[in-house]
């Protein structure tokens, strides 16, 4: 479907092309035509960047409703269990860093996508632990190109970017989708097969990406589109310097570690937590689905002074989750955290934009992404390291 589109646009911006041509100069339809095929284009990219989104928020909530399994599975104690996380935060840092040198070369196509293909077609064979726990790195190494390049490219759109940037992270939050899969997978005898479904998402991923992005970099993509490539002021080694220069950019992606590591802490060991603590069942894994949701919600609506208001709420919601001991006020409580957290985001990420220097705001977008979201994997994998002392109650404090 998308290779038809783009086939169509294609075939349009030739007519126009010829038309313009031969006559010399445009017509006053000649342009609208070549503008509404532009449009058309700007849609089909940013409909396959929020499909790429997808693809990462599917990830972050497949872990959360299939640890209890893959700790019976394979007899791990929270502590090794929690490798899972560690080894996947090398896979981001690795990522992100080979983000800033890479700089787009291989296009939009290519490298992160694969990376998931191969991560997830090791993980359904439910191998021995060791080999199981490096396709988390592969898949972090893959997941840190994407939040990059995609975050770096809506930052990078002229038309409405705030409100694209909280629908891409609205996509993002589709992990609510996930528990849903990965709650029925925990509790069937091939629960590995779960990650089959992980392969097909991620193969209709990487065929969508090479169809519309093929191995175009960055400017040419939004050349397509009719947007001019953003003031460049400095080579890009300079560049590479330049941003981890800037004091802003650290203090966002460390802010944004902690987000996204406290999202996942919650996503992600919360369904143990209410199992063992709790009392809950095996379809406790929904509980994470509600979370997700709420999260998904939040980062649609959403500015900058009312994080310390969120904040405020999100601490007291967790407060509620830890105190109050009942199952259905605990699922509803952290429901609601997903929307507060769901807030902060994409604020973070605008207010980015607006603050840092144009012709450094695609680098340092994809490196506060990348950054942050090892925050996914570093603070889970110190959840766990803690858990295996002091037991699952531990979560709620940390």
């Amino acid at each position: 479907m998308l290779k038809k589109v783009t086939n169509t646009i294609e075939e349009i911006e030739t007519r126009v092309g010829s038309s313009a041509n031969g006559s010399g100069a445009a017509s006053t339809s000649d342009l609208k035509a070549k503008m509404k095929c532009q449009r058309l284009r700007a849609r089909v990219q940013f409909a396959t960047v929020c499909g790429s989104m997808y693809l990462a928020g599917w990830n972050d909530g497949t872990t959360g409703p299939l640890l209890p399994r893959i700790q019976a599975v394979y007899s791990l104690n929270f502590a090794v269990v929690s490798l899972i996380f560690d080894i996947a935060c090398v896979g981001f840092l690795s990522g992100t860093l080979a983000n800033l040198y890479l700089d787009g070369r291989f296009g939009f196509g290519k490298v992160r996508s694969a990376c998931q293909v191969i991560a997830y077609a090791i993980e359904s064979a439910a191998l021995p632990f060791p080999a199981f726990v490096l396709s988390y790195a592969i898949n972090g190494f893959g997941m840190a190109l994407q939040d990059a390049q995609s975050n770096g490219f809506v930052a990078s759109l002229k038309d409405s970017p705030e409100t694209k940037m909280g629908i891409l992270h609205a996509v993002r939050a589709d992990a609510l989708s996930s528990p849903l899969v990965a709650t029925q997978f925990a509790q069937l005898p091939h629960w590995s097969f779960h990650y089959l479904c992980s392969l097909g998402v991620a193969f209709m991923n990487i065929v969508s990406l090479i169809a519309v992005f093929g191995p175009k970099t960055q400017d040419e993509c939004l050349d397509q589109i009719g947007q001019p490539a953003g003031e460049k002021g400095t080579s890009e080694s300079s560049q590479f310097n330049q941003i981890l220069r800037l004091r802003e950019v650290h203090l966002l992606a460390f802010f944004i570690l902690a987000l996204v590591g406290v999202e996942v802490i919650v996503g992600g060991w919360m369904v143990t937590y209410i199992i063992d603590v709790r009392g809950g069942g095996p379809s406790s894994g929904y509980i994470s689905s509600g979370f997700w949701g709420g999260i998904m919600i939040g980062r649609v609506v959403g500015e900058r002074r009312v994080l310390f208001i969120y904040s405020i709420f999100a601490i007291g919601l967790e407060l509620i989750v830890w105190l109050v001991s009942s199952l259905v006020g605990g699922g509803v409580a952290i429901a609601m955290m997903g929307v507060i957290l769901g807030l902060m985001y994409p604020i973070a990420m605008n207010h980015a934009v607006r603050i840092l220097p144009e012709w450094l705001v695609t680098g340092s977008i994809g490196w506060i992404a990348g950054f942050g979201q090892a925050g996914s994997a570093l603070l889970p994998f110190l959840t766990g390291a803690i858990a295996s002392k002091t037991g699952i109650k531990s979560v709620q404090p940390l």
